[in-house]
């Protein structure tokens, strides 16, 4: 893993808990499950992966030539297919996260994606293709929803927000690695010059089917499921050596208890009704729904999926330039937003979420100024400034819309309802990517640089709702932070029964031993 920093504010509520000597490189269950953690961090690859590949592939004269020069709404159907088939698998994916377990559901869906990316890889036709893209994003649908949910139930206290926040960060290492794949095929005279690039897309997947099932299961799935002991087994094996008496072990794991013991009390419906049936589900569906949006709506999508033709209004009209600029870009984002992802709990959200969206909107306007000024008068300089500002809106983007908007939906989340509130996520964004994908290319060819303005002013209007409605999450426990929402009794209520665990370790003298023990890495 990277360089994590542990948590050190005071107001964290278990930081008297942590042994400050164990740190994720010298302790070897942690690196074992930040191992484990880097499986399933990688689903957000094969979707980064793929919307490079697609930008990639419209550069490439071979895979216009092998499916008839696609444009319009052929083309938006191209890429768009794949999101159809996530919305396919979402009525399912979140009873099997909860049914069967995070681990089982991502397995699931590496299945399914395995075999997907061999049929799109031998594609003889637009149909075959269409078909393929269409399981990929329905096995993504099961893998999506659960990867994210595992990392932060499974992660080490002090080390939960930047793993989670590194998830869709990650989506950039996918995209790396497909938009440089097609900038090095491009110049294969025959279609490897795109099957090549589709099929390492199943690289992550192959992964995770082989590996998936040896991996821990969430504590809070085990728990919620009637197997305590085996929860209480799997916290003491990765965050304290084995040791089942830590005070941190003990803490988290009656922590666990008391927050899906007040779920089932309060909250005995789970249907899909229950996210919205108490204020603070409300509340945090308001901020879920919106956030989906934003990180689809902030003039982002003509990039992600449609950066050849953002180009060709600019005069750049070379493959190899277009594809060489697609490549450095994603090492960009991808950089920005492992930084983000550690400053997650130094910074905060809320401050992460504001600065992003202002910055958004002035270079999202300076992009709208310089792409009027080389339609108008044809300056190669006003096109070459728009290069620049789309770098500059990119890391404005990545310092929160990447790396937060998975980890903190999942952490607002209680766990009855985090695998369909996640998905309900899921979802929004993928209405948006249609939306997008289909609205996209048609706007900007009929409008040119004046589509630009409509963007410009939706930001604005998304840091005016951030500053009213986003609430700061930063160095509490995952169940501290879903209870934010509830009220201050319900906070208390969990932080007793918690520390009434803590309590009883200390009056029982009982020994500390949490890094001394054994630290061999043996089975999951």
């Amino acid at each position: 893993m990277g360089g994590v920093a542990a948590v050190s504010g005071q107001d964290a509520s278990f930081a008297h808990l942590i042994d400050e000597r164990k740190k994720w490189y010298n302790n070897r269950r942690l690196i074992a499950l930040n191992a484990w953690i880097m499986l399933l961090l990688i689903t957000s690859s094969t979707n980064g992966y793929d919307g490079s590949m697609m930008n990639g592939l419209q550069s490439l004269s071979q895979w216009e030539a092998a499916f008839d020069n696609p444009s319009g709404g052929k083309l938006g159907l191209l890429n768009a297919i794949q999101n159809i088939g996530a919305l396919a698998g979402y009525p399912f994916a979140p009873y099997m996260s909860d049914g069967i377990g995070r681990r089982k559901t991502v397995f699931f869906g590496a299945t399914i994606m395995c075999i997907a990316t061999a049929v799109q890889t031998a594609s003889q036709s637009v149909g075959m293709f269409i078909g393929a893209r269409f399981l990929i994003g329905f096995g993504l649908t099961f893998a999506a929803n659960a990867a994210p949910m595992l990392v932060t139930e499974i992660s080490y206290p002090t080390y939960r927000a930047p793993l989670t926040s590194l998830y869709n960060s990650l989506w950039y290492s996918g995209s790396i690695i497909a938009a440089w794949t097609t900038y090095g095929t491009f110049k294969i005279n025959s279609t490897w010059a795109w099957r090549l690039p589709s099929l390492l897309q199943a690289i992550p997947s192959i992964l995770q089917f082989a590996l998936i099932l040896l991996g821990p299961e969430s504590p809070r799935w085990l728990i919620k499921n009637g197997r305590e002991a085996e929860a209480l087994k799997t916290l003491a094996y990765y965050h304290a050596d084995s040791n089942e008496q830590d005070p941190l072990v003990l803490y988290e794991f009656e922590e666990i208890k008391a927050a899906i013991e007040y779920d089932r009390t309060v909250a005995s419906n789970v249907g899909w009704k229950s996210l919205i049936a108490t204020p603070g589900n409300r509340k945090r569906m308001r901020i879920i729904v919106a956030l989906a949006f934003f990180s689809q709506w902030s003039g982002n999508g003509l990039v992600s999926f449609y950066l050849s033709k953002v180009f060709d209004q600019i005069g750049i009209t070379g493959s190899g330039t277009q594809l060489l600029i697609n490549g450095i870009l994603q090492v960009w984002n991808l950089g920005w937003a492992v930084f983000a992802s550690f400053m997650v709990n130094k910074l905060g959200r809320r401050f992460l979420f504001l600065l992003s969206a202002a910055l958004m909107t002035l270079f999202y306007m300076a992009q709208a100024i310089c792409f009027a000024e080389y339609a108008e008068h044809g300056h190669p300089a006003a096109g070459h400034a728009v290069i620049a500002f789309i770098f500059l809106f990119y890391a404005a983007y990545d310092v929160a819309f990447t790396p937060l908007i998975v980890s903190y939906t999942v952490e607002i989340l209680p766990y009855n309802i985090r695998a369909k509130g996640f998905n309900v996520f899921n979802f929004v964004i993928s209405l948006a990517l249609i939306f997008n994908q289909y609205v996209n290319p048609i706007a900007l060819d009929a409008l040119s640089w004046k589509y630009y303005l409509v963007y410009v002013c939706w930001l604005a209007v998304e840091f005016v709702f951030l500053w009213f409605f986003l609430v700061e999450t930063k160095n509490r426990t995952l169940e501290e932070t879903a209870a934010l929402f509830d009220g201050d009794e319900v906070l208390e209520q969990i932080a007793k029964k918690a520390e009434g665990a803590h309590d009883v370790y200390e009056d029982g003298s009982l020994e500390k031993n949490s890094f001394g023990a054994d630290n061999g890495v043996s089975r999951a």
